[in-house]
């Protein structure tokens, strides 16, 4: 484990502290008699000056942010950007798509199998766009995962129309993975739907997808009539990803443990590194040690 600080340049308050001792001598105190409080010591100034000192020094620890953190967190970490495009289009409002629950319509076991896939992702760089009518950014690339399925059961059917921009999707899901910076970036996207809505076709926005190297896999969620099979199949066949039929909540399950053993790709980053913040720790001492002398000035009046 190393020590390390968040915003270092604070230290460089550590170098008045001889002005604690050195001005105490030298400054003279200057008296305003129409202002007897300014003349009037102030309790915090009574303070001896090497408690000042130590108070001093607290508060400038605590502003440079300490941490530790375990430097191989961000030697060995492999993985891979990822953008979840998941339709919320109002097809997918439909129930019966999972045999044991079928109250549920697609969308929510979309959701729940969505999520469970996220946390097997520990190593991945993950966003997520929601698309219908239109296609928006619901979570930008970031390693906080929890956060990221938070953010995924805060979405809805309709959230974004009630049409399917499929090619829109792809072009927001790339948009999204120009913020990362790893090798092997993937986008996985879920449909049940034909293309019908939205500004960019799926054929630009594959073009794109292949000048950016990005592979997009597709998922067909329900009955192979229902949506563009043909399209599905064209878009990650060009893009270098795999195209896959989900009838069921059980089959999309086993698509998403396939997609699982996709080879990930060396990322190194400070953003990897599993810090444990420390500042509160020196603030916390500096406010004790502030309130029992202000308690212990107090009792000796």
């Amino acid at each position: 484990m190393n020590l390390a600080f968040a915003s270092p340049y604070f230290l460089i308050l550590l170098l008045l502290l001889p002005c604690f001792l050195w001005c105490r001598e030298h400054i003279e105190v200057f008296y305003f008699p129409k202002l007897n409080w300014v003349g009037k010591e102030s309790p915090f100034f009574s303070i001896d000056p090497w408690i000042k000192m130590l108070l001093y020094t607290l508060m400038v620890v605590s502003l440079s942010e300490p941490y530790i953190y375990d430097p191989s967190s961000s030697s060995h970490k492999r993985g891979r950007d990822l953008v979840l495009a998941i339709d919320a289009s109002g097809s997918m409002a439909e129930s019966g798509f999972d045999t044991k629950d079928r109250f549920k319509n697609k969308y929510e076991i979309t959701t729940k199998l969505s999520q469970e896939f996220i946390k097997h992702r520990a190593d991945d760089n993950m966003g997520l766009v929601v698309f219908g009518t239109f296609a928006y950014s619901a979570s930008p690339l970031t390693y906080d995962l929890s956060a990221l399925s938070y953010l995924l059961d805060m979405t809805t059917v309709g959230v974004a129309g009630e049409s399917t921009a499929i090619g829109d999707a792809i072009v927001q899901s790339l948009v999204t993975l120009s913020y990362g910076n790893a090798k092997n970036r993937v986008i996985i996207l879920l449909t049940d739907g034909y293309h019908n809505a939205g500004k960019t076709s799926p054929k630009d926005a594959v073009k794109m997808a292949k000048d950016e190297k990005v592979k997009i896999y597709t998922i067909g969620i329900g009955k192979k009539s229902e949506y563009d099979v043909a399209l599905l199949e064209t878009i990650a066949k060009e893009s270098g990803g795999l195209s896959y039929s989900a009838s069921s909540a059980e089959q999309l399950q086993k698509v998403y443990k396939e997609i699982e053993s996709l080879e990930p790709s060396p990322i190194r980053s400070e953003n990897f590194l599993d810090r444990y913040m420390l500042f509160y720790y020196p603030l916390g001492l500096a406010f004790v040690l502030l309130l029992f002398w202000v308690i212990w000035q107090r009792r000796s009046r």
